[in-house]
């Protein structure tokens, strides 16, 4: 009797800031992974999602936004994106149809230049489609097949799951045979304290505007499991000036205690156990563009 063979492989999800592609990972593997806010560049490692099936497996890897870098951390962000296409079998390029239909936009080029230096087999995933008129599809699916020669154009609403199955099954056609990778109950290789850490820093995104998000970092440094008592947790938060912290902080510590109070509450749900959660405000000017400080915090290339 014939047996199914395996199929396995890694997918770069790719694609400019605000696209969907977290929302895409969290969709696809049917639970939250990937922190989403309605801020871009909230994704700033290259996070690993793995979805496992009878005959296949699927290693997503979402990627920050592709930007142009200012500071040392973009840098550093871009460089995970680069990686992630590296290490990839197939290569999904996501696109905002909302954005597309506007008719000032600009294709995604500094995607669209990222994917042609990568060679690698390209889907086209035209998300955000509840946001558009079905008549519209079909002209921006012809300006991007005018720009980029895609192996497979899909079009998708990650917020909805709609397309999702699709997406799936065409993936595994295109994946080569291989043993799987990780584990089937495997779903993300990173080690919970990060997911902590990610859920403090996407209530922060959440809380606060303008800078104060993108000068913040959290840095767990206490993760304490209790089988009979409640999860230790402690956590520094870094920002660049004092002015900063005063805000996170907030009058009579509230500021800090709503982050808290709405961070504990995600990562219970995300550990499955009840916790303490202890946060600190520290300063530590110019972190974003030290490259000591970055590899001490988690940001760097491997």
């Amino acid at each position: 009797m014939e047996t199914t063979p395996h199929k396995a492989g890694y997918v770069a999800l790719i694609g400019e800031p605000n696209v969907g592609k977290s929302t895409l990972m969290n969709a696809l593997l049917k639970q939250k992974i990937s922190i989403v806010t309605n801020k871009p560049q909230t994704t700033r490692h290259k996070i690993l999602g793995i979805l496992s099936g009878e005959n296949y497996q699927i290693v997503f890897l979402d990627t920050p936004g592709i930007i142009a870098p200012r500071y040392l951390l973009q840098e550093v962000m871009m460089q995970y994106s680069s990686s992630a296409l590296d290490e990839a079998d197939v290569v999904l390029l996501l696109v905002d149809a909302e954005k597309i239909k506007n008719e000032a936009y600009q294709k995604d080029e500094a995607a669209l230049e990222k994917i042609r230096g990568a060679k690698k087999k390209t889907f086209l995933g035209i998300n955000k489609i509840d946001r558009v008129e079905k008549s519209e599809l079909l002209p921006m699916i012809d300006r991007f097949s005018k720009a980029f020669s895609f192996e497979e154009i899909l079009p998708l609403s990650a917020l909805n799951s709609d397309g999702t199955d699709d997406l799936i099954a065409t993936i595994i056609r295109y994946l080569p045979e291989h043993p799987p990778y990780y584990p089937a109950d495997m779903v993300s290789a990173a080690p919970e304290k990060f997911f902590v850490g990610e859920i403090i820093r996407e209530k922060i995104f959440d809380q606060f505007s303008q800078e104060i998000p993108y000068s913040t970092t959290v840095d767990v440094i206490a993760f304490n499991e209790r089988e009979k008592k409640k999860h230790f947790i402690s956590a520094e938060i870094f920002v660049e000036r004092q002015s900063q912290k005063g805000i996170l902080i907030g009058k009579g510590g509230s500021a800090l205690k709503s982050v808290g109070e709405k961070a504990r509450r995600d990562i219970e749900a995300f550990l499955g156990h009840s916790v303490f959660l202890e946060l600190h405000v520290k300063v530590r000017e110019n972190w974003r563009g030290e490259d000591a400080w970055l590899k001490r915090l988690g940001y760097e290339n491997k």
